[in-house]
């Protein structure tokens, strides 16, 4: 395997726009897809999220670009609207100093801009199925030279009901163009599907037994359902992200539960799935800027984002299985950087860790928060943590151990150094100085009487009104 890009037969122009983003050595994936596509076959390449995948099949297909050709010669279909313009942006800076134009061809934006730019005869086009398929029904874009197709997160494209939209696409395409599927997950669908339109493909897999990155640290914390809005705030409050990702299911809730945790103090700003474009490219550039720490985010909105600062994926809702929590935490830990997953649950969804540590083969921590630290439950039965001087009982946090007053000391000094307790402590004490020898001189008698009989007085002027009890017993107290 080759440890740069050089060997390959790519244009300067591009090893050098790679190198100026800091890539210097080729992942996995790409040693492995590059040369195939380069080869001109048919590839289905299956590797974890956050390994290059994008760059793995960008640098070959558009190597056989041919920049002087005004016409649509690879096409990328994408699952979601984010992940076509992260796209166009990698392809726009890998062809940067080029003649290679590049456009993006995305649903819910203007079809009549989409359109106008057209125009301009863009060689790679990046957009959803749907859009893509409406622009070749009304006859505004032919795949008549086409060379390339790809289908990026290919599994997403399915199960978002894409399927019959791609099936038509690839029908509309030339007999002899490269097809190209890349996904973290390769389904019997998708094998269905490419044994019908590809023809002997190569089937690349990097470390497919290996569904979550290494890199990433798995913990989950557990509280009571009308309390996650808090355990998130001391989530994020204690493990301080740089930038985090918060996903939750049920699309219907975002906006609330924004609310909830922007009037909890914390920094965060949502994805719509039903929200304009601009608005929609707004919150990503203002987190990938850092303007906020957090973005709430759907499984489908944040699908094949690429935020290379994202130290935590935190799980505010479980997600539906192990594959969709393999994407969500994804998005952290990418080429090889560390990353942490925090899952958020109650006592009745522990079942569901049970069930993502056998298909996943991954180890879960379980942490409870408390006294500014993070504890295992172990630790802190064992007293470990704030105010651990004392034990509590199972289950509980010690609490700290509370100053004795100095008689307890005194008393707990002289039985401890009586007799019995042995010589050493007897010549101890006996070595240190007497209590007369160390006491303060009293004051003259008539200086001590004077408040002692001033608060007498005042004593049985507030006992006047005292209830019949409390007099019997100051009488007591007296004569005592």
């Amino acid at each position: 395997m080759t440890t740069s890009f050089e060997p390959w037969p790519l244009p300067e122009r591009f090893i050098d726009n790679i190198r100026k983003a800091g890539i210097t050595e080729p992942t996995p994936i790409q040693q492995e897809a590059i040369p195939a596509i380069l080869a001109g076959r048919d590839v289905i390449a299956q590797s974890q999220t956050g390994t290059g995948k994008t760059l793995a099949y960008l640098l070959p297909v558009m190597t056989r670009l041919a920049a002087d050709q005004q016409a649509v010669q690879v096409l990328i279909l994408v699952p979601t609207r984010e992940l076509g313009m992260q796209i166009v942006q990698e392809a726009e800076k890998l062809a940067e100093g080029t003649a290679i134009r590049v456009q993006q061809l995305i649903g819910g934006a203007s079809l009549s801009r989409q359109l106008e730019k057209l125009k301009l005869h863009p060689q790679l086009v990046v957009g959803t199925p749907g859009r893509v398929l409406e622009l070749i029904t009304k006859r505004k874009l032919s795949l008549h030279n086409v060379k390339s197709i790809v289908v990026d997160e290919v599994d997403q494209v399915f199960e978002l009901g894409s399927k019959a939209e791609v099936d038509k696409i690839l029908g509309s395409a030339l007999r002899d163009r490269q097809i190209l599927f890349f996904s973290a997950t390769i389904t019997p669908g998708i094998r269905s599907l490419a044994g019908k339109w590809m023809k002997e493909p190569a089937e690349l897999a990097v470390k497919p037994e290996e569904r979550a990155a290494s890199t990433l640290t798995h913990l989950y914390l557990v509280g009571e359902e009308r309390d996650r809005i808090d355990l998130l705030r001391r989530a994020v409050r204690h493990y301080n992200p740089k930038t985090a990702i918060v996903f939750i299911g049920d699309t219907e809730d975002i906006a609330e539960v924004a609310a909830k945790i922007r009037y909890a103090g914390l920094s965060i700003e949502a994805l719509y799935g039903d929200s304009g474009k601009q608005e929609r490219a707004k919150v990503m550039s203002g987190f990938r800027e850092g303007r906020f720490q957090l973005l709430l985010a759907t499984d489908v909105a944040a699908r094949g984002l690429d935020f290379p600062g994202v130290t935590h994926v935190i799980n505010f809702d479980l997600p539906v299985d192990a594959e969709h929590y393999v994407h969500r935490a994804g998005r952290t830990g990418r080429m090889g950087r560390p990353g942490t997953v925090i899952s958020l649950l109650t006592e009745r969804q522990r079942f569901i860790i049970d069930k993502y540590t056998k298909a996943l083969g991954v180890a879960f921590e379980e942490r409870k928060l408390y006294g500014g630290e993070s504890l295992s439950p172990a630790e802190l039965r064992g007293g470990r943590g704030r105010g651990a001087g004392r034990p509590g009982k199972p289950g509980k946090p010690g609490k700290p151990e509370r100053a004795r007053p100095a008689a307890a000391v005194q008393a707990g000094t002289e039985a401890a150094e009586s007799p019995s307790a042995g010589p050493k402590r007897a010549a101890a004490r006996a070595a240190e100085p007497t209590a007369s020898a160390t006491a303060k001189p009293k004051r003259p008698a008539g200086a001590a009487d004077a408040p002692r009989a001033k608060s007498n007085r005042e004593r049985d002027r507030k006992a006047k009104g005292a209830p019949k009890w409390l007099k019997e017993k100051r009488e007591q107290d007296k004569r005592s």
